[in-house]
């Protein structure tokens, strides 16, 4: 079904160039959109022309047409006026309704072909199918956006985003939950990694001037084949949930920009609370103060250098050493040997992990 808008904004046009009003009623005469509150007169013949076999008619001031949709009557136009132009502007408009609704038919015959194609609910036999019979092309390379916007925003992201692409691109604009739009981007011609995030800043931009907050773009990798845009999608998908955990200040983030966060992700509760015992005992890895843990994140920062840290963190090499020390007392572990260090992170990164997790009562 075309929205009210559209079909306001087209007779509004049409209204422009006739300077005849235009109305669309439904085929029971409830008035669905009007140049001008002139229609209530006509109401009252639309029961008589739509049981009628004829597809226009005049009846005192008004000239009806019915518009169809696949044999379906869809809409009843009526123009308001005696001029010897308004059987023409009639039929005009209605060849211009019947367009609107061949074009908003095919965009919901796609629409549905790409939400089931994102969520793996489609047979491979017919996806190449109905992929020739929407006309979109198999074998070209694409990669998934995702694109979490506020929730509570008065706009919606998904119309401001297939605005942003446009009726005539490739690239195709959906949503598959309340709170994500999903965006199949076409990159005939833009397949590079740098195209690509810069693709997503473009994307971020364009948000951000139409007053939208709080944005995090995620992408998986490309995709050749139109039946593996599930996989790029569900990378997507992985890549927004990580970066909230270990990247909460990167507003886009790709699936293969991870990492070990990327395995972490997957690893099930009960291990990751075995693994967090083993390495930290009884002690709360939460309870280390602020200074520890910033001493802790530089260290990482320089590689373990000792002499680089200490310079950035503004104090003597030995105060660094100390701290050091005091860390390994407390948890076996010396930060300054390289597989002591790399079991350190992980297991920060397992605590992390888990914390967040536990918002969703896992």
């Amino acid at each position: 079904m075309v929205s009210n808008q559209v079909l306001q904004n087209t007779i509004d046009g049409i209204r422009d160039v006739s300077h005849l009003d235009i109305g669309i009623m439904d085929a029971e005469g409830r008035e669905i959109v009007s140049t001008a509150p002139v229609f209530d007169a006509a109401v009252n013949a639309v029961p008589e022309f739509v049981a009628s076999k004829a597809d226009s008619q005049m009846t005192g001031a008004f000239q009806f047409f019915k518009v169809y949709d696949e044999q379906v009557l869809e809409y009843i136009l009526v123009v308001c006026g005696e001029s010897d132009n308004s059987l023409l502007i009639g039929r005009m408009a209605v060849l211009q309704l019947k367009g609107l609704l061949l074009a908003f038919r095919e965009r919901y015959d796609k629409d549905s072909f790409m939400k089931n194609l994102l969520l793996d609910n489609l047979l491979l036999v017919d996806i190449y199918g109905r992929a020739k019979k929407l006309r979109i092309a198999a074998d070209a390379p694409r990669l998934v956006f995702i694109i979490e916007t506020q929730r509570d925003h008065e706009k919606n992201a998904l119309e401001s985003l297939q605005t942003y692409v446009g009726q005539a691109s490739a690239d195709f604009v959906t949503a598959v939950d309340e709170n994500n739009v999903v965006m199949v981007k076409d990159l005939r011609g833009h397949e590079t990694a740098q195209d690509i995030a810069q693709s997503a800043s473009y994307i971020e931009d364009y948000l951000k001037k139409e007053g939208y907050e709080s944005i995090r773009i995620a992408y998986g990798t490309v995709i050749n084949d139109i039946k593996e845009v599930s996989r790029s999608y569900k990378e997507a998908r992985m890549a927004l949930d990580v970066s909230k955990i270990f990247f909460e200040d990167h507003t886009i983030i790709a699936y293969n920009e991870l990492g070990i966060g990327r395995l972490i992700y997957q690893l099930p509760i009960p291990l990751c609370k075995m693994f967090i015992h083993e390495i930290f005992k009884d002690r709360n890895p939460e309870e280390f103060d602020e200074e520890t843990i910033a001493t802790i994140n530089k260290f990482f920062e320089n590689s373990l250098n000792v002499s680089e840290t200490s310079r950035q963190l503004f104090i003597h090499r030995n105060t660094l050493v100390y701290r050091l020390d005091k860390l390994q007392r407390s948890t076996g572990l010396d930060l300054r040997v390289f597989e002591d260090a790399i079991t350190f992170k992980i297991a920060m990164m397992v605590v992390k992990y888990m914390k967040y997790m536990e918002q969703y009562e896992y």
